[in-house]
């Protein structure tokens, strides 16, 4: 069989949205398989029921990556990781770097103390790192320049990482409600449950708020690969730093953007993660008039989650000749060359004529 991909981005149907994307892409005849994030907890088995039944029933996962802790896109690995051999599991735990980060916690004179609290803060990772010592899985480190199979790692880069890690837990120890143990699990952006106006907006026209996303969707790994001249980039909950990151090491590398063919939109489609600056320098300038689409936006979002994804967001991104596809209601692949599967082509979202204020 030819050289060819899929990129499977799954229906994670809950009140809220999650992220599980499963890749199969074969490169000099030999086949990989990799998962990145799983969804909640409950949708750990439809990710392990759709690997087996479109990816020939495999025994190995060559590559698992864990985004970042939400529960949304942690928790369905845990059942990922117990029903494969697991080749390398690629997430960042930030109480590794307890001994290296400890001096900029004036409150914690202990490394075990500072390195106890942050394991505790982030629960989904480290439920995580207990299968995959249980099984022997190996745990690597994607900061920027990594490489997962035929994936650079974008984004993040390992000091901002760190500065992440310090303001996610910035509040002393010994505090009785803010500390990063209370935080655990917690971490909401609250300028994302604000209600907002519809008011109706001329073609080309974008607003995205001041506030920006959370810390800890900050802390995503964002991925970005060229196969058979497609060039693909799976964001995570990443936000406006971490896409200036990505903007900026493309251009390092000398990777051409815009020229994305297929594009995750960060944060199941929040408004808090992106600007129109930084969607021209990614993804192209607005276009005059609305055109036929020439790439792919994928969103993977809840047909139940009324926040996601935002109006002013699928503008933005037909404004640059996307076809905008959810995952509401069913799961969307992208693919080329890959085994014929019966599926139909999706119909892509409409424009919007309207965007919230």
């Amino acid at each position: 069989m030819a050289d060819y991909f899929e990129v499977d981005f799954l229906d994670v149907e809950a009140k809220s949205s999650g992220d599980a994307i499963c890749v199969r892409y074969e490169i000099a005849g030999k086949t990989y398989i990799h998962v990145v994030d799983g969804g909640y907890q409950k949708t750990g088995q439809s990710v392990v029921d759709h690997i087996n039944k479109y990816y020939g029933n495999p025994q190995r996962i060559d590559h698992v990556i864990c985004t970042h802790n939400d529960g949304d896109h942690a928790g369905g690995l845990q059942t990922v990781l117990d029903s494969f051999e697991i080749g390398a599991l690629w997430m960042l735990r930030p109480w590794l770097y307890s001994d290296q980060l400890i001096g900029r916690f004036p409150t914690y004179s202990s490394v075990d103390r500072l390195r106890s609290a942050l394991r505790s803060a982030f629960p989904n990772l480290a439920a995580l790192e207990d299968i995959a010592n249980k099984r022997g899985i190996q745990i690597v480190e994607p900061f920027q320049g990594a490489t997962i199979g035929a994936f650079w790692v974008m984004a993040p880069t390992r000091q901002r990482y760190f500065d992440l890690i310090v303001e996610f837990g910035k509040t002393p120890e010994g505090a009785k409600d803010e500390g990063i143990l209370a935080k655990a699990g917690a971490f909401v952006v609250e300028a994302a449950k604000q209600v907002t106006a519809l008011v109706r907006a001329a073609w080309g026209d974008e607003y995205f708020p001041a506030g920006e996303t959370s810390t800890e969707n900050e802390m995503s790994v964002v991925q970005y690969t060229r196969i058979l001249d497609k060039s693909i980039m799976l964001t995570g909950d990443t936000g406006r730093s971490g896409l200036r990151e990505v903007i900026d090491y493309a251009k390092a590398l000398g990777i051409p953007l815009p020229g994305l063919h297929y594009f995750q939109v960060p944060h199941h489609g929040g408004r808090h993660n992106v600007t129109t600056d930084l969607l021209d320098e990614l993804l192209g300038p607005r276009l005059a008039n609305q055109q036929n689409g020439t790439w792919t936006a994928v969103v993977s979002s809840a047909k139940a989650d009324p926040d996601h994804p935002r109006k002013s967001v699928i503008r933005a991104m037909i404004h640059r000749g996307a076809n905008v596809l959810t995952t509401e209601g069913s799961g969307k692949c992208v693919s080329k060359g890959a085994p014929d599967r019966g599926w139909y082509a999706a119909t892509p979202e409409p424009y919007p004529p309207e965007q919230e204020d």
